[in-house]
């Protein structure tokens, strides 16, 4: 099977110091992905090497089952937006969108039209002119309208406000609906757009700590709360990623197989079962283990 994107024991050091380290993963085509991991996690870096914007120390990165670095028709494919953009500060937007026609074969012109006008962009602007919320807002629409088979999305919304960000996933979503293709989202931003996401890879400290489908998790992470000694024992022998204790009530929140099927039984008036949502999954799992139990 042909992968929008492999990595083979992917490792980048910088001196002694792992950036990422043995990376094996796959990313499936005409899927969203959100890449999560916490400042310093290893997210931009490897981005940045799928791009070929930087190299790997050892192991492999492909692209549609080929190595992108010099491979124009793989590069070709991909669009990459990271934060803050890359445009020479005297170039105009038109003069932007004109260099990004040339560059992606599957550019749409109108749909590029279309969006300047529902973010408010004039094409007649200068990059170095833009705010900080346009100049993201520019980068959006390139990834949009670029209809790259592989749309990457590194942190695109950096100054973007809360009615900005709501139009740019909806308007990524129903032309992903519409238009297939791989999108990788890295975020922090991440209860605004789980709802977007298929599959989640996590990174922590350079490596990946869980890649599952989301729906998966759905069924796996779960908070229970409720009297401290029923819930204790309905999590006995679970997997346990926090415990939040609050007088007489315990919190618990579980990754675990068959969770929800199995803890279901357990729900009455004493106990309360509810999904855990992504943001707080991502919290738990990624806290130091020795701060996991709180108590408030």
């Amino acid at each position: 099977m042909e992968y929008a994107v492999e990595g083979i024991k992917l490792t980048k050091k910088y001196g002694r110091e792992f950036a990422l380290e043995e990376l094996d993963f796959v990313i499936e085509k005409n899927k969203i992905y959100g890449l999560l991991g916490r400042n310093g996690a290893g997210k931009t870096t490897l981005l940045n090497i799928l791009a070929t914007h930087s190299f790997q120390t050892l192991g492999i990165i492909k692209a549609f089952g080929e190595e992108p670095y010099e491979n124009s028709k793989i590069l070709d494919k991909m669009c990459f937006v990271k934060e803050g953009g890359s445009y020479l500060a005297q170039l105009k937007i038109k003069e932007i969108l004109k260099i990004a026609s040339d560059f992606y074969s599957n550019w749409d012109n109108n749909f590029a039209e279309e969006l300047l006008a529902q973010f408010n962009l004039v094409k007649t602007k200068s990059y170095s002119s833009l705010s900080k919320g346009m100049q993201s807002a520019l980068g959006i629409v390139i990834g949009l309208a670029s209809r790259a088979p592989l749309t990457i999305y590194d942190e695109p919304y950096l100054g973007l406000d809360a009615a900005a960000r709501w139009l740019f996933y909806d308007i990524l979503l129903k032309d992903y609906i519409e238009n297939p293709r791989t999108i990788i989202l890295s975020t922090h931003l991440i209860d605004e757009v789980s709802k977007i996401f298929e599959n989640i890879i996590i990174l922590d400290k350079g490596k990946i700590i869980l890649a599952e489908e989301v729906d998966s998790l759905r069924n796996k992470a779960i908070s229970l709360s409720g009297k401290t000694e029923l819930v204790e024992a309905a999590v006995k022998n679970k997997n346990i990623i926090n415990y939040q204790q609050v007088g007489g009530t315990l919190i618990a929140a579980i990754y675990d197989v068959n969770t929800h099927e199995e803890l279901c039984s357990w729900a009455n008036d004493d106990i309360e079962i509810k999904p855990l949502s992504l943001q707080d999954f991502f919290i738990y799992i990624t806290l130091d283990k020795k701060k996991q139990r709180e108590v408030i």
